[in-house]
């Protein structure tokens, strides 16, 4: 009786906890499914570090059970957010990765629907990476196994994907009936985010073939959901479109209200905070996924080497004669076990190391991207701010208003010579900037720079003395933008902490020989001097000595920085002498060559005035900006000049193809293709027509690149429109 007991305890025990392991197995199915539907919830709503954060516990989650097809659901996710990335973050072999990973455990469990997304998922990263050919290859792919299935919805997604396909070419009928045969689009986790989407890239559509009623139309509906679901980046994109349509049909109060929300809307999405937590999000994701991938490696190293220990224990148990051969393998093979598992110990760390290398690469690279993207992206509007007043100060406007547009201008020429900073210093942390080495005159170089500094000098009342030494020759050979630079940051930085004072530069020769001269320059002052404390960091970016010293004096404190980056570029470093209250001095020594003595004067660059209305130009303006479009032409027609506007490249080839223009100013960073793309175009059937890259240029961009590409200038904005037109006069030249 007693044994008849312990039997049924024993199989209610047994029964139970198979239950109980199926109920846990279950609830961590349902928590997978509701952190797949956060993931989805941060996605839409541009909180990407936390979507990675919350893909992490899936497969965290999926590992606990063994779930293959919530993991492959998991990098496909992830390969998503990385297409649809808007943080300028796009990594093609990143995405390649995890749809490698995701297909292997699709073709594992035989998911076909997670491999038709899966062709989709390479459709997109091949669009995205111009490379057209394989992105319909693998569309062909994804569509023949929807249609097997016979899935309206997932037939739809499709159609709304191909339509981006054909967008990105610029193929706009295509696309735009692709689209609205998309709709009504279903999808279980984000149906109205689509649904937005699709208006969205209509609204595109339509307004690069100048339907801007039907595109303001699109436009709003998916402001008009993305408002009701608080979708960030649909907010942001489809107010950009309104904003454009709007001065497309000529209301420019419209334009500017639209544009002033668009840009509110971007520094809420695209500050410092969010740029860098999804840096860190997606370095720490990345070194999961690879600790994952080694992890299972190992895994199969161990099942394979379990294996063979099976088969050495059958053998043995087999055949009793060769015991001894056995143990002398055994004692082997434990050997070469230690060495193994020592070696996959060096390896693993080594991995780590590799990987925590190339999260610290990806780190500073995503910081000289974020200040880049900044720089090029402020630049646009600024452009219509410096544009925009040039144009009102020369309407004679009165005197009260004369006042507030030169406060503007002025506000707006701080702003760019900041961003200009910012820039440079980005250019040569990320070794962007090269030497260029041309004839100048140092005494005009000099001069030039004091003259452009006189109203400064009596802003604060003091005076400026320029000695050069009368044994330096009027012909040098050197870098003329970036030792203006130097000079402009030091004399400028001098008169603006010196008050009823003086600031000398002097230049006078150290050593000669027949090729070049070794000349000092001291720029002194007797201004409010620097501590002995300060003066350890006074070169740091953005330093400025304290607090109350940039409440006081203003500036960027990037002044410094960029003079010391500059002299070692040119081979020279800078020291500095200073006592508080009683000035300071900054002394640094060039190498300059000697300018062969057959060089005539036409060598050294001089600067006149050249009058463009002498004879009618024609000119083709490529730029998709309707605001810079506006204020570019009214620049132009200042000197009796007309023009063309093409909205894109496409329209740009066409313009050129079919008409004879005197130059074409080509904007570079424009939807379809770029301007270098185009530029490339018509260089195919016109090599003589002068083009001039009109950008607003970024870390990636250097004027010899535009060149070799078939420029023959680049102007960068915003401009002075003087030598906008000094420019455009020495190429017509």
């Amino acid at each position: 009786m007693v044994c008849k007991v312990k039997h049924i305890l024993y199989f209610l025990f047994a029964l139970f906890s198979v239950s109980s392991i199926a109920q846990s197995k279950e609830q961590i199915k349902d928590s997978i499914e509701r952190s797949f539907i956060e993931v989805y919830e941060f996605k839409k709503k541009a909180k990407m570090s936390s979507a990675l954060e919350k893909l992490t516990t899936i497969l965290d989650l999926s590992d606990t059970i063994q779930d293959q097809k919530s993991k492959a659901r998991a990098y496909m996710l992830r390969a998503e957010i990385g297409v649809e990335e808007n943080y300028n973050n796009f990594n093609p072999e990143e995405i390649e990765d995890y749809l490698v990973r995701a297909k292997e455990l699709q073709e594992e469990i035989n998911d076909s629907l997670g491999l038709g997304y899966n062709f989709v998922l390479r459709a997109l990263t091949a669009t995205r990476n111009t490379s057209y050919s394989n992105a319909d290859k693998y569309f062909e792919e994804a569509e023949a196994i929807f249609d097997k299935f016979q899935s309206i919805d997932d037939i739809n997604k499709l159609k709304y994907y191909r339509g981006l396909f054909y967008l990105s070419q610029g193929i706009n009928g295509r696309a735009i009936e692709r689209f609205e045969n998309s709709l009504p689009i279903n999808d279980p986790y984000q149906p109205n985010y689509l649904r937005s989407k699709v208006h969205l890239n209509l609204a595109k559509a339509y307004k690069n073939i100048k339907q801007y009623d039907n595109a303001k139309l699109n436009a709003e509906t998916a402001l008009k959901i993305a408002n009701s679901y608080d979708f960030p980046v649909i907010k942001l994109q489809s107010t950009q479109i309104i904003s454009d349509t709007y001065a497309g049909l000529g209301d420019l109060e419209n334009a500017y209200a639209y544009q002033g929300r668009y840009i509110q809307i971007k520094d809420s999405i695209f500050n410092i905070n969010n740029l860098q937590s999804m840096a860190e999000a997606n370095a720490y994701f990345d070194n999961e996924f690879h600790k994952r991938h080694i992890k299972e490696l190992e895994r199969q190293y161990e099942d394979s080497n379990q294996k063979g220990k099976r088969n050495k224990l059958t053998s043995i148990l087999s055949s009793a004669l060769l015991i001894i051969i056995s143990l002398l393998t055994i004692s082997l093979y434990r050997n070469n076990q230690i060495k193994v598992k020592t070696n996959n110990l060096l390896l693993k760390k080594n991995s780590e190391l590799q990987l925590a290398k190339d999260n610290a690469e990806k780190a500073m690279k995503a910081k000289a991207q974020f200040l880049s993207t900044v720089t090029h992206e402020l630049r646009t509007p600024l452009y219509a701010v410096t544009g925009l007043t040039h144009l009102l100060l020369e309407e004679n406007p009165s005197e009260s208003q004369k006042e507030h547009l030169k406060s503007l201008k002025f506000s707006g020429d701080y702003l760019l010579t900041f961003i200009n900073d910012i820039l440079q210093v980005n250019k040569i942390e990320a070794r962007k900037l090269a030497v260029e080495k041309a004839p100048l005159n140092l005494k005009k170089v000099l001069n030039d720079v004091v003259n452009s500094l006189t109203q400064t000098s009596k802003e604060n009342n003091n005076k400026i003395i320029l000695n050069i030494d009368k044994s330096i020759p009027e012909k040098l050979v050197g870098d003329y933008l970036k030792m203006s630079q130097v000079f402009i940051n030091l004399i400028s930085n001098a008169l603006k902490f010196t008050k009823d004072g003086i600031v000398e530069i002097s230049a006078r020769v150290l050593e000669e020989d027949d090729e070049q001269q070794l000349i000092q320059f001291e720029i002194t002052d007797n201004g409010i001097g620097i501590s002995k404390e300060m003066q350890e960091n006074i070169f740091d970016s953005f330093s400025q000595g304290s607090v109350q010293i940039n409440r006081k004096y203003g500036g960027t404190g990037l002044g410094l920085t960029i003079v010391k980056s500059l002299l070692e570029l040119l081979e020279s470093d800078i020291q500095l002498e200073s006592k508080l209250g009683e000035g300071s001095t900054f002394r640094f020594a060039l190498p300059l060559e000697k300018l062969a003595p057959e060089a005539s004067e036409a060598d050294i660059a001089i600067t006149e005035k050249t009058d463009l209305k002498s004879r009618q130009f024609k000119v083709l303006l490529v730029e998709d900006n309707k605001i810079n479009q506006v204020i570019t032409k009214k620049i132009i027609a200042k000197q009796n000049m007309t023009c063309d506007i093409a909205d894109d490249g496409y329209q740009a080839i066409d313009y050129a193809r079919s008409n004879r223009y005197d130059f074409i100013l080509m904007d570079i960073h424009m939807p379809g293709i770029s301007g270098v793309e185009a530029t490339k175009e018509i260089r195919k059937f016109d090599v003589s027509t002068p083009i001039i890259a009109l950008t607003a240029i970024s870390l990636d961009e250097n004027k010899g690149d535009f060149l070799k590409n078939g420029f023959n200038e680049v102007i960068s904005k915003p401009f002075d429109p003087e030598v906008f037109y000094q420019k455009i006069s020495n190429i017509l030249s």
